[in-house]
């Protein structure tokens, strides 16, 4: 029933993501520059507002009135946007493409629009941030026949995402082109519908786990505790500062249960006047706000190290948002025959994308992991942060391809005296974008793994809902670059030669994705620096003689 739900989101928010570029372009006649940015800014909040949807999950309502709830706005958005493709006034009326007589959405029609979508990323970021982790609440972790189940649970929570997947990008994509938006999007809202319905019919069924409070406000209470202290000088042994041991009373056994001990490290001291003990302030009862244990500290501190990793993810996400944005619009002016009458949908070449995905992990666990365990003498193949780093080289190497077969395109366009007119189909295959789509495809099969694995691995234990929050505001941060990038390209090159313009053909798209190798270049060098630099918690831990207690199951 869990599953049900994760499935009929992941049909409904691809479902309208992967062709919302062509909506914006030809029913909505925006720009490709402006639609491209409303596609990546729908997805950045979607993606962010997971942050907002777990800290009241974990602080308010708990996971499964969280589901419920947001699941239910979703269904609001989707039911609005299926209305705005419905009624005519809420759209401009239709033109060829690339007429002058082609009339943008006005004012009115885009609130409408804004109003949809905005209410579906409200919807997806609160449903997506706790349906994964109510999974894991139905199964009891210290039993270990429902600890095999767990795993089975996450292998099938991946399958049923990726069917999702596969029916929106193909299915869903091909009712759009062909029947019309409204019936693509109406079965959107009937799916979404369909999935609070099979969700709300296991209430009975279900595990409730009680509130633990969300991590974030953990890290805040120790910045506000170390500000407040900031004058007070630190002790020069660090066991005199507050920890877990201090506690007493039957509060002490509770946290000894959530935490576990870590040793003291020199690295950000400012943060260790959080734990000094304040005379002129009690400690019972405890206010976290003044004073926290070390092990508080020490746990935000883990935080903190991750953060270059967490940082230099971002740009892989902004090259992949091309996927969903540039390399749609490519796709549209391009021969997408089969045979003489099936016209592949120009978003439905995101298929190769999601196989890609689904081939590269057998690929990697059944021929590259046992090489790499002979290589590294790692039983897991490649470190986390080495899959980061084999992800972020094939988005550099996409990057190449996709602005090389650019330049192919435009030199067949202008060979055949195309470019002034943007409807014209360039007599060349569009199955020459598929490379860009299988290496971005794949650079996400090691990027995603590594980044969830580094962050349920590198989190502490008490913070473990904090490692989907860090892993999905990537996603979001690369949505947002990208929608950066694109309007300061635009605003810098839109009038003389523009790089991303409305008519492909008289553009330089090829220039925008050389820009995105760049820089992607250079976050790979910083990538590697700060992977150099790190030191794994198991590692720090041995160093102090400190076993690392077993982590939860999760299946990648």
């Amino acid at each position: 029933m869990i599953l049900g739900v994760e499935v009929c989101e992941r049909l409904t928010t691809l479902g309208i993501a992967v062709n919302l570029v062509t909506y914006l372009t030809g029913t909505m006649h925006l720009g490709n520059a402006a639609s491209a940015n409303n596609v990546t800014n729908f997805l950045g909040t979607s993606f962010m507002l997971c942050l907002l949807g777990g800290f009241i999950a974990d602080t308010y309502l708990g996971r499964y009135l969280t589901i419920g709830i947001f699941a239910t706005v979703q269904a609001t958005g989707v039911t609005i946007l299926t209305i705005s493709t419905i009624i005519p006034s809420l759209r401009p009326p239709k033109c060829a493409p690339g007429s002058h007589s082609c009339i943008p959405a006005n004012g009115t029609q885009l609130m409408f629009l804004f109003i949809a979508l905005y209410l579906t990323a409200l919807g997806t970021g609160g449903l997506k941030s706790s349906v994964s982790g109510f999974g894991s609440d139905q199964f009891d972790d210290s039993d270990k026949h429902e600890r095999k189940q767990m795993t089975k649970f996450f292998n099938w929570f991946f399958f049923f995402i990726s069917i999702g997947s596969l029916a929106a990008v193909t299915v869903l994509v091909y009712i759009q082109d062909n029947l019309g938006r409204e019936w693509g999007y109406g079965i959107c809202a009937c799916a979404i519908l369909v999935g609070i319905v099979v969700f709300l019919s296991g209430t009975r069924r279900y595990r409730f786990k009680k509130l633990v409070g969300s991590p974030l406000t953990q890290i805040a209470s120790v910045l506000v505790a170390a500000w407040r202290k900031r004058n007070l000088q630190l002790p020069s042994d660090s066991s005199l500062l507050f920890d877990i041991d201090d506690i007493i009373g039957d509060e002490e056994q509770k946290i000894k249960k959530k935490k576990q001990k870590l040793p003291h490290s020199k690295e950000f001291r400012f943060l260790d006047k959080a734990a000094i003990k304040d005379p002129e302030v009690p400690i019972t009862p405890i206010n976290k706000w003044y004073i926290s244990t070390l092990t508080d500290v020490e746990e935000v501190k883990l935080v903190i190290r991750m953060v270059p990793t967490w940082a230099t993810t971002v740009m892989f996400w902004t090259v992949y948002a091309q996927m969903t944005t540039f390399s749609v619009s490519q796709a549209t002016t391009m021969d997408r025959r089969i045979g003489k009458s099936f016209e592949i949908p120009a978003a439905s070449l995101t298929v190769f994308f999601v196989a890609s995905i689904l081939l590269t992990v057998p690929i990697y666990d059944r021929i590259i992991v046992p090489i790499c365990r002979k290589i590294f003498k790692n039983p897991q193949g490649l470190t986390p942060l080495q899959r980061i780093g084999v992800g972020l080289v094939m988005s550099i190497l996409a990057m190449v391809a996709a602005a090389l077969i650019e330049i192919k395109r435009l030199r067949v366009a202008r060979s055949n005296g195309l470019t002034n007119n943007p409807s014209a189909v360039v007599p060349l295959s569009v199955f020459w974008l598929i490379p860009q789509f299988l290496l971005v495809g794949s650079g996400e099969a090691f990027t995603y793994i590594g980044q969830l694995d580094f962050f349920l691995r590198e989190c502490p234990k008490g913070m473990k809902t904090m490692s989907t929050g860090l892993f999905l505001s990537t996603l979001s941060l690369g949505f947002f670059v990208s929608s950066i990038l694109v309007s300061i390209v635009h605003k810098l090159t839109g009038k003389n030669k523009p790089w991303l313009a409305d008519n492909l053909n008289q553009g330089r798209l090829y220039n925008f994705y050389w820009l995105l190798t760049i820089l992607s270049i250079l976050n790979l060098v910083v990538f590697v620096v700060s992977a150099r630099w790190y030191v794994y918690k198991e590692n720090r831990l041995a160093e102090e003689g400190i076993e690392l207690e077993e982590t939860e199951p999760v299946g990648h």
